[in-house]
Order: C-alpha cells, then sequence, then structure tokens
C-alpha cells in the first residue's frame, strides 16, 4: 500500500514489527492510504501467531511472517529478523508494539524506530509496556505523560530521542482512559516521523535535534 504523490525519492519502505493487536500497523495503513504519509509497508513480522495484527497484515495483502522468539537465541533469532527486513528492501524497521529485544546489525542502525507510551526516559524499560505504563504513571502521581518515538538502540526503551506529545493526566484517570488518550497522540508522531524521513531523506534521523526535534510541547509541529 502507497501512497501516490509526485515526489522525486521513491517512498520509504516499511517492515513492522509487532506482537498484539496492530493498532500502530493500522494507522500507518491509515495515513498511507489517505497520501498523508509517503510510504509503503513491504513486510510485517510478528513475533505471535495468535495476535490481531496477523490478521489485520493479511487481510491488507501484506506479506506477514510470524517469527518467534521462544527457544531461539537472541542473536540468531535477530539476524534471522534483519535478514527477511533486508530482503524485503525496507529502509525503516518500525517496533508497532514490539515487546522484544533485539540486536540490531550496523546497517540498520539508525534506521529502527519505536514508539513508546511514555514520556521516556520515564516509564521505561523492561516489563514497561501498555497498559504497565499507564498504571505506573497513574500510580507515580505524574501530571503528565504522552509518547516517545525513538530510535532503538541494544536497550529496552533507549536511544535518541526524535519526538516527543504531551497529554495531561486528569485526576478522574484510569489506565484505560489515559491510555486512550496517549494512544491518539501516537497516531499523530509517528506518522509525523516517518514523513520526515520521506520527504527530507533517511539520514535526516541521524539528525535528530536539527532536523525533527525533541518537544513536550504538544501544540508544536513540524
Amino acid at each position: 500500500m502507497t501512497a501516490h504523490r509526485n515526489y522525486d525519492a521513491p517512498p520509504l519502505n516499511l517492515a513492522v514489527l509487532l506482537s498484539g493487536s496492530g493498532r500502530t500497523l493500522d494507522n500507518l495503513l491509515e495515513r498511507i492510504a489517505a497520501q498523508k504519509l509517503y510510504a509503503k509497508v513491504n513486510l510485517v513480522i510478528s513475533s505471535r501467531e495468535d495476535v490481531r495484527g496477523v490478521v489485520l497484515a493479511q487481510k491488507a495483502g501484506l506479506r506477514t511472517i510470524v517469527s518467534s522468539p521462544k527457544g531461539r537465541d537472541r542473536s540468531a533469532w535477530s539476524c534471522d529478523i534483519f535478514n527477511l527486513c533486508r530482503d524485503a528492501g525496507a529502509n525503516i524497521v518500525v517496533l508497532a508494539g514490539f515487546l522484544h529485544l533485539l540486536e540490531i546489525p550496523s546497517e540498520f542502525e539508525s534506521r529502527v524506530l519505536n514508539i513508546h507510551p511514555s514520556l521516556l526516559p520515564a516509564f521505561g524499560g523492561k516489563g514497561l509496556w501498555g497498559m504497565h505504563v499507564h498504571r505506573a504513571v497513574i500510580e507515580s502521581g505524574a501530571r503528565v505523560s504522552g509518547c516517545t518515538v525513538h530510535l532503538v538502540d541494544h536497550q529496552y526503551d533507549h536511544g535518541p530521542i526524535l519526538y516527543q506529545k504531551v497529554v495531561a493526566v486528569l485526576d478522574d484517570d484510569t489506565p484505560e482512559s489515559l491510555a486512550a488518550r496517549v494512544f491518539a497522540v501516537e497516531c499523530e508522531a509517528l506518522p509525523k516521523v516517518l514523513q520526515v524521513a520521506a520527504l527530507c531523506g533517511i539520514e535526516s534521523l541521524l539528525k535528530t535535534k536539527s532536523v525533527i526535534g525533541s518537544t513536550t510541547d504538544s501544540s508544536q509541529e513540524f
């Protein structure tokens, strides 16, 4: 699925990695179809077979592969994952609710992005995903939360921050109500970062501060 616009450069080729419902993949496909994101999804890899994300990808006609890490050496499994991404011609690998740590080969450094449902470095790390994050935010008494798009390195929820969007934490928030508002800004943040890469070149992601910037001002746009 590709956005059809008259750009000089070809669209971004994305590989999307997921472990669950595929909501982020769904959002990317909607943005591409609406010509708001100049990209195409060449490959979807799921770490689980029994998830909505697999069904969603297959219904969209996308090449979909299930690759479980169970019983696998992390290095060998990571190598298999990135071989698939390479064979698919992926320029950028998007971790879209992907719950596993990967060893990133040198050729994919600064080409792997993650979207995390908090304002990193707060509320990140192993075990802090999904509703666990929002529950921890509320229990901490924090007054703001949000999402973070960042380049991925060899640690959980670590690496250079590309973009952040803030939402307020309300007095009567539940983990579910906070999660809904955070996901709404996730749906804006990740496509914005990818569109910068599409229009300015993938190398622009290496210039995070000058090209994209990191902001916790929810009113700021690219």
